[in-house]
């Protein structure tokens, strides 16, 4: 059986092989990238996230269409800032859409109602 500083030698030689091969490799990799990027005309500019272009032909069109559409969409959702309609002991704050948060959910199994914790308008 192997002690704690056999074991420890044999990482240390694994972790050098580890860096010698990936040290042999990295240009080659690196060339093959540069040649499927060229192949596929792929940028740096595409590599980066959201930031991908269309494919050409139907399939592709419909995909960029319906991507299009949907950031369209989610685009108008996620810039509407919305009331609070309850707030919690601590300060918590629900605006009463989606599901219900977990601080409410955990009064409201102990006996309390909802409207307990709604804001009353001014």
């Amino acid at each position: 059986m192997s002690n704690l500083i056999d074991i420890q030698s044999q990482i240390e030689k694994l972790q050098k092989q580890a860096t010698d091969i990936k040290s042999r490799e990295f240009d080659k990799t690196v060339q093959d990238i540069l040649a499927k990027m060229h192949a596929f005309g792929i940028t740096v500019k595409d590599l980066q996230p959201g930031k991908r272009r269309a494919t050409k032909g139907k399939a592709g069109a419909k995909t960029a269409k319906a991507t299009g559409a949907k950031r369209k969409t989610a685009a108008r959702k996620t810039g509407q800032v919305v009331a609070a309609k309850y707030r919690g002991p601590n300060g918590e704050t629900w605006s009463g859409r989606g599901l219900a948060p977990r601080w409410l959910a955990t009064l409201i199994a102990s006996g309390k109602s909802k409207e307990d914790f709604a804001i009353k308008a001014a």
